[in-house]
């Protein structure tokens, strides 16, 4: 296949010249009305006519593998000697073949003056129509797209006149498959060109000729090149056409009683409907028994209704102003979604007299955001459900033009299809082409000819389809699935339709595209052009037609009849594997963490141990040489170490662990080390893999990941909503990196369980510290993700200290933790739990191997009288307090301060330098939800001290902005002042987040140290 794509032009080039003798310039040009005869459309060659030399008989062995592989060569030696030695013994038009090309005259009337020059030339003729056939398909149903037909279509440029259509030609085995493979290799021109017009110059465009894989090439030949395969039975074309009429009755049906809502109807598009049910029912047939769906607002309703089966009286109801759902005692409705945003689930019976699970995953409007999220929660059911050979499991997802071409998630979400730790063995690509992207042309949209052209890069085979021809739009969709099971790889539909209405239906087309909306005005529906076609074909007589479409319109007023007095019942809360999950409104006993000590004691040697015969790099070897002495002592563990046993412990009590990003395996700041490499042979060993005898190799997952953050996030926040018995955690590179995903955290994970009841308990790590790295490696932007929190700041919630539902309520916490084994604790928390919520963590950069950044082995189980037991057990610190052993009450303390982060070791040493001993530093280790209750308790604790807030960040960044109002409200409850009474230290207002002089840096930490342990008190900002 190779060799075609580099020297195709080439090839032709060369064909023209053996047309003419040396000197003769030629010009072609693409016009785009017909010729005299069809085949002969639109090229003209302009040279002098010169009669084609006939070569010397030539031997097969010398035939070029340009145009013969050898193993083609090979079988055709065989026959010549078959051949030679009894000329009858090989079938007649092989005969003929040989007798051509050894010089003989033929003995019978047939092939006759065929010469080697023809047979290239007829070569690379076909090939021009599977590569380039698709350009001349007939794919607009507006007709308006004026499309220059590639000469290479013409036979003129091969020296074909239209003499020689009826002439007989050898076209050869060249090992592909197709018409071309037929028994007898010897057929008319005429008919040649007849195939190629019918397979590749219909309402179907073909693209695959970028595949460099001979056997993909070859079965989708076989498919396109065989006429049969686009027949469709009687009774199929019955069905098919009940399904349009569905699709089509169902958007009138809305138009005539709602003409005032937005529902973004698929008017124009209505063939998907019946394509995506054809392709759902070969998917069963050939295994399929999952699949999860992603999809834009567009047609969203009719998807809901017709395809997901979603109550029609339900749809209806909710365009009633007044809808919402019933309240109920106890149960959480959160803020709601559009209509056309919602997402449901259901098990649809197949044709095929199968059952097959339908997930449609809710989304924003924010278009292609929800791909990576249906491929990572298509993963983890792969996972859950064993399927390993990720055939039962699928995910479809719909695009628009416009945005298929426009938004780079598509680009990287397709980017991940074949990386090992992401792969969901293909994904089909259902492209709605509506020709225009809101009021944008797409020659304003798009720099390529086809908004799908970035699949390309995947080599994923494109089916471009007149979406006027029902019959073409499932055949392609049937395709799709087919290829998706046998290759488990890509593959796009690019359904080429129009928009009936405007954007939504109140917008005005005419305003932008007024010349395609004359043509749309009279322009008949698909269900009008195929009733046509049933009809002039007699497979159904207008009675069929009639009385179907008055069973439709029957179900659909009965069902709108029924929507007025329709209670919206509580949406459903979670799927099967969450049952037993608390809301937000159900209460939820906190767990304790802690880890019997000779558990943590087996985990750690596990996990401390290599391979007797593994080479690591010495580095390596000493780093894990001294997480083995931190176990055995007990003493000194470090962050990675924390971190491992976290995982280590929460694999042995049955949770899955998956661990992804750019480069987490060994870690940004070469701390983790969780995947091992051997220095010979570059072999890989993860410890954590091997923790507990025949351990499923997926069951811990530590993956780096392609450099892409909105693309890889969202994946992880998909897995992360399939089952919440697994820590799922995303890390970035350093933590401003992240706002590359902004639109995840903003639409799905601060968001997602208030507008669509879906929880998730998806960790994130952002490496974030000021140490003097620049603007662009200190922040990980801490103060927007305490902005999106929804945590009240003006009231005190309920704070007991074991049936406290304050996390609950809120919808994500945010974390900046100081300790190994605080942050053990954290990770630990967040599957102990009966309720996930999302987890951010301001993950620390020099505090990593920073020497007072350590835990004993004794914080992390659950001891009592071991550090970090208190009387509810061995949990996760939302606060840290002093750790001078303060009593009870201080009254000779001048200054609290508050700090989060590594600031606080900074503050710490400043402290013990200056010898300072009437300031107490608390660390604030869980910002969101504000720890009103440990803030209290030390507000007590120090009656007479200054309150201070300070951190590394600029005033207008970092945690200051959320903490103030909290404390405020805080100090107001004990009668200890107002907001005038919260002292700020830190770095005065920004644009940036930080300076990019190492000097500035160093300058301004120390200038914060100095005003938070003055003497006199701090006078800022009020």
């Amino acid at each position: 296949m190779a060799w075609f794509k580099s020297s195709y032009n080439v090839a032709s080039l060369a064909v023209r010249s053996i047309r003419s003798p040396p000197g003769v310039m030629h010009r072609m040009e693409g016009r785009i009305f017909p010729s005299k005869h069809r085949y002969f459309h639109a090229t003209v060659c302009k040279s002098k006519g010169q009669p084609s030399s006939v070569p010397q008989s030539v031997p097969l062995s010398r035939l070029s593998d340009s145009f013969l592989d050898g193993t083609s060569s090979v079988y055709l030696e065989e026959l010549q000697r078959a051949w030679e030695a009894d000329p009858t013994s090989v079938d007649e038009s092989w005969d003929i073949f040989f007798r051509n090309f050894t010089g003989q005259p033929p003995t019978a009337s047939g092939v006759s003056g065929q010469t080697m020059q023809e047979s290239m030339r007829l070569l690379l003729l076909v090939r021009a129509y599977q590569v380039n056939g698709h350009m001349k398909a007939n794919l607009d149903p507006l007709s308006l797209e004026q499309r220059e037909i590639p000469a290479e279509l013409d036979p003129a440029v091969y020296g074909f006149t239209e003499a020689d259509l009826d002439r007989e030609f050898f076209i050869g085995v060249w090992r592909m498959s197709g018409f071309l493979s037929n028994n007898r290799p010897v057929q008319t021109l005429r008919s040649i060109l007849t195939r190629l017009e019918q397979a590749y110059c219909g309402s179907i465009g073909y693209e695959y000729m970028h595949i460099d894989d001979r056997e993909k090439c070859n079965w989708l030949r076989e498919r396109i090149e065989t006429p049969t395969q686009l027949q469709h039975n009687t009774e199929r074309r019955l069905v098919i056409l009940d399904r349009l009429i569905w699709s089509t009755q169902f958007e009138n049906f809305l138009a005539t009683k709602m003409k005032t809502a937005k529902r973004f109807g698929l008017e124009g598009g209505e063939t998907l409907i019946p394509g995506m049910k054809q392709m759902f029912d070969r998917a069963a047939d050939l295994g399929v028994e999952s699949i999860i769906v992603g999809m834009p607002h567009r047609g969203r309703l009719n998807v809901l209704g017709n395809v997901f089966r979603k109550p029609l009286r339900k749809i209806f109801s909710e365009f009633d102003k007044k809808s919402k759902p019933v309240e109920e005692v106890g149960l959480y409705t959160g803020t709601g979604d559009v209509k056309y945003h919602l997402g449901t689930s259901y098990d649809r019976p197949t044709r095929g007299g199968k059952h097959i699970h339908l997930s449609l995953v809710a989304n924003p409007s924010h278009l292609e955001a929800v791909d990576p999220v249906v491929i990572g929660k298509t993963r983890a059911k792969q996972y859950y459900s064993n399927d390993v050979e990720r055939t039962r499991n699928m995910g479809v997802l719909i695009h628009g033009d416009g945005s298929f071409a426009g938004q780079g998630v598509v680009y990287e979400t397709l980017h991940l299809s074949a990386l090992p730790n992401y792969t969901t063995g293909g994904t089909i690509h259902v492209v709605v082409n509506n020709q225009v992207a809101f009021t944008t042309d797409p020659r304003s949209g798009r720099s390529s000819q086809y908004c799908t052209d970035a699949a390309k890069a995947l080599n994923a085979p494109i089916f471009h389809v007149n979406g006027d021809d029902m019959d073409a739009v499932a055949h392609v969709c049937e395709l799709a699935a087919e290829w998706r099971q046998t290759f488990h790889s890509d593959v796009v539909v690019d359904i080429v339709c129009y928009r009936r209405f405007g954007h939504n239906e109140i917008d005005e087309p005419f305003f932008t595209q007024p010349k395609m909306y004359k043509v749309i005005q009279k322009h008949p529906s698909s269900l009008e052009i195929y009733k046509t076609k049933l009809l002039e074909s007699g497979e159904v007589t207008r009675e069929d037609i009639d009385r179907m479409q008055k069973k439709v319109d029957a179900i659909l007023s009965e069902e709108f009849l029924n929507s007025k007095s329709y209670v919206q019942n509580k949406r459903d809360w979670l799927s099967a594997y969450w049952q037993g999950f608390k809301s937000p409104e159900q209460l939820s006993v906190i767990q304790n963490t802690g880890v019997k000590p000779y558990v943590l004691k087996a985990v750690g040697k596990a996990i401390t141990v290599l391979p007797d015969n593994f080479k690591p790099h010495k580095s390596v070897k000493r780093v894990y040489e001294e997480r083995a002495r931190m176990i055995e002592t007990g003493e000194d563990l470090d962050w990675a170490m924390g971190e491992a046993l976290a995982f280590a412990t929460l694999l042995v009590e049955g949770n899955h662990v998956r661990l992804s990003g750019q480069d987490v395996e060994r870690g940004t700041f070469s701390h983790r080390h969780a995947m091992v490499h051997d220095q010979e042979t570059g072999n890989k060993y993860c410890p954590l893999a091997h923790v507990m005898e025949d351990q499923n190799e997926e069951m811990f997952t530590v993956s780096n990941s392609s450099l892409s953050e909105f693309g890889v996030l969202g994946f992880e926040l998909g897995y992360s909503m399939e089952n919440p018995d697994a820590l799922v955690l995303w890390e970035a590179q350093f933590g401003d990196f992240s706002n590359g995903a902004q639109v995840i955290f903003d639409q799905f994970l601060s968001s997602g369980e208030a507008k669509w009841l879906r929880q998730s308990g998806l960790v994130v790590l952002l490496p974030h510290g000021y140490d003097g790295q620049g603007p662009e490696h200190s922040s990980a932007r801490l103060e927007r993700f305490l902005q999106m929190s929804d945590d009240d700041p003006y009231v005190i919630p309920e704070m007991d200290p074991t049936l406290r539902n304050q996390i609950q309520k809120c919808n994500w916490q945010v974390v900046n933790v100081t300790t190994p084994a605080n942050y053990f604790h954290v990770l630990r928390r967040q599957v102990h739990r009966d309720f996930r919520k999302p987890l951010i963590v301001m993950s620390p950069k020099n505090l990593l191997r920073y020497k007072f950044c350590k835990s004993n082995l004794s914080e992390f189980d659950d001891v009592q009288g071991h550090p970090g037991f208190d009387k509810q057990g061995t949990r996760f610190k939302r606060l840290i307090k002093d750790q001078n052993d303060h009593s009870e009450v201080e009254k000779g303390i001048r200054r609290l301060i508050l700090c989060s982060g590594k600031i606080y070791y900074e503050l710490d040493e400043e402290r013990k330098r200056m010898e300072v001993n009437d300031i107490a530093i608390c660390r604030v280790e869980q910002l969101c939800p504000f720890p009103y209750d440990l803030i209290q308790r030390e507000l007590r604790r120090y009656p007479n001290a200054e309150v201070v807030w300070c951190q590394e960040e600029p005033v207008n960044m970092g945690a200051y902005s959320y903490i103030a109002p909290r404390l405020c409200t805080t100090l107001k409850a004990l009668g200890r002042g107002s907001m005038e009474d919260i002292k700020y230290v830190g770095r005065v207002p920004s644009a940036a987040t930080a300076t990019g002089f190492l000097q500035v840096h160093q300058n301004e930490q120390a200038e914060i140290l100095q005003r938070a342990m003055q003497p006199e008190p701090v006078k800022y900002p009020y």
